[in-house]
């Protein structure tokens, strides 16, 4: 059996094929190069995984520091613990 027909077996089966990993591997890189605004070349596999876990955890710490700031404000503004929560409530 050739391997062709092995993958589109496995495709039917429920199992991802090479091609939906590549497919999927060249929108994340085109995402991450959007987020990023860095180059159009093709990177390899390891290198788009890479770059896609430093950039969430940038945008992990993006969301502590802003939800940190929002902290600080409300309580600069004398608001109160329920009405802190109903404000945090919108943003989640």
């Amino acid at each position: 059996m050739s391997s062709r027909r092995s993958r589109s077996r496995q495709s039917s089966s429920g199992r991802i094929t090479d091609q939906q990993i590549d497919d999927l591997m060249s929108k994340l890189q085109s995402l991450l190069h959007e987020a990023r605004l860095g180059s159009h070349d093709r990177a390899s596999a390891a290198k788009v995984l890479q770059d896609t876990c430093s950039y969430i955890r940038s945008l992990h710490r993006e969301v502590d520091d802003l939800s940190e700031r929002l902290s600080e404000l409300l309580d600069a503004a004398g608001v109160s613990s329920d009405q802190a929560a109903i404000i945090r409530s919108l943003f989640m």
